[in-house]
This record gives structure tokens, C-alpha cells and sequence, in this order.
């Protein structure tokens, strides 16, 4: 495993149960817009790409005849088997891979899903690239995660206090980004859209065990931050603050 991956094991791990019991994951209007699709295709095998704590798995298997979620971690994937096992879910396996170096054949999934998982990938368009390979042609694929939108000066903000919350944290990459890496890699995307979803600084720090010199960091950021960037970020007296998400509709070319 390499030296990143291994870090987001370290990281991501521990907090396993967590990340099945957080809100912020369980739901959500773009988690919605995602069952709505996957309700009209009614695919045959999905896949669940950086499943972390398996609400869209969950999703999935409800319109799907067979989910496979992949993680990094392994502590995560046994968290998912056991909230799938008590759910009564029985069409959903889990994987344990990096989403670079995926161990399915060519084609093998009709559908796939991929939920808050990509800013952490070391190579962004190396995983793009394999979820196209294991994607039949003309299969939909929905992407859903933080962006870097706004100007270079949110941005700036927006990757430091993502890194101080999270030394795994790799970047939020921004529409035209995910755009470019989407049309490189064999994707045709047919339609996006933008969400903001309020990050509670508690739970925002605690989910993540952010220890508390960099939690007061990035309260020192958020306090010191130009007026732009505090109006973007919406950002309230206790650090709490709105997080750009955006949704791609697109499909295997």
C-alpha cells in the first residue's frame, strides 16, 4: 500500500463507526437526487466507490440486484457488512481496494456511484479513469463531493482548513477540474449540480478526531479571514460554515 493510502487507513479507520452514524452522510438533498437516479436505471450490479460509511451502498441496494462497495479501509468496509448484515441486506458485498488500482474486469458494473470519497484519492483522474474501465458502455455514473468554488482566495482558504482538519486530505478540486479529468477519461456528462451543505464545526472536528492546536488553527483562519471569504463560506461565530458539494450526472462514452 502506498505511503497515502496508508495515511487514510490511519485516518479514516478509527472513525468507522462514525462515519456510519454521521448526518452530514446519511442524507442529504443530493443523497435524494442520487436514489431518484439509480431508481429510474434499476441496475443490475452497482458499484459504490469510497463507500466510507455505506449510506449510498445502502441506497443502492435498495433499487439494485447486486452492490459492491469499495474502501481503503478495512475497518470501514466491516462497519458497512455489519449495518448491511442488520438492515437485512443481503445483495451487498464489500471490497477493499484503492480506487486506482480497482480488481474488476473490464465492464463489469452498470452503475456506479461515487459520494465524498474523491478529495482524498492521491490521483484524481487515475480513479476517474478506472471507474470508466470498470463501467459497461453507456452506464451512468453520478459523482458527488466538495468543489473549490469561488474565487482563488476561497479556495486557498477552503484546502488549508480542509488539510488542518484532515492531513489526508489531498484537495477539493473545482467544477472546470472535475470537467477536464471527466472528458479525458472517457465520460460524457449530461448534467451537474451544486448544493450547499452547513458543516457543524463540533461535529465537523470530532468526526475527524482533529486534534486541538490544529482545530484552533483553523478557528485562527476562519477569524482572520477577508470578508469575501467569510460571506462565501457563510462562516457563523462557532466556525460552522457552508460547504460547496456538487453533483455530476455523466455517462461511460
Amino acid at each position: 500500500m502506498k505511503a497515502h493510502e496508508t495515511h487514510v487507513v490511519s485516518q479514516f479507520g478509527p472513525q468507522a463507526a462514525a462515519y456510519v452514524a454521521s448526518a452530514v452522510h446519511a442524507s442529504g438533498p443530493d443523497l435524494e437526487a442520487l436514489e431518484a437516479i439509480v431508481a429510474a436505471h434499476g441496475p443490475q450490479n452497482a458499484l459504490d466507490l469510497g463507500t466510507g460509511g455505506g449510506h449510498v451502498a445502502y441506497l443502492l441496494a435498495a433499487h439494485a440486484a447486486q452492490v459492491t462497495a469499495v474502501d481503503l479501509s478495512a475497518d470501514m468496509l466491516a462497519a458497512v457488512a455489519a449495518t448491511a448484515s442488520d438492515r437485512g441486506l443481503g445483495n451487498l458485498q464489500t471490497v477493499e481496494s484503492a480506487a486506482e488500482t480497482l480488481p474488476f474486469d473490464d465492464g463489469a458494473f452498470d452503475f456506479l456511484a461515487c459520494r465524498y470519497s474523491a478529495h482524498h484519492w492521491g490521483d484524481l483522474e487515475g480513479g476517474i479513469r478506472q471507474a470508466r474501465r470498470v463501467l459497461k458502455d453507456g452506464s451512468p455514473a453520478v459523482f458527488i463531493d466538495a468543489v473549490a468554488a469561488g474565487s482563488a482566495l476561497a479556495d486557498t482558504h477552503l484546502q488549508a482548513v480542509e488539510l488542518l482538519r484532515d492531513t489526508s486530505h489531498v484537495r477539493d478540486y473545482s467544477p472546470a477540474e472535475w470537467m477536464a479529468m471527466l472528458a479525458r477519461t472517457g465520460f460524457t456528462v449530461e448534467s451537474t449540480r451544486m448544493f450547499r451543505v452547513r458543516m457543524d464545526f463540533k461535529v465537523w472536528i470530532a468526526r475527524m478526531r482533529t486534534p486541538d492546536e490544529n482545530a484552533r488553527v483553523i478557528r485562527a483562519l476562519q477569524d482572520g479571514a477577508s470578508q469575501a471569504v467569510r460571506r462565501h463560506f457563510a462562516i457563523e461565530d462557532d466556525g460552522s460554515f457552508m460547504l460547496d458539494v456538487m453533483m455530476v450526472e455523466a455517462r461511460a462514452a
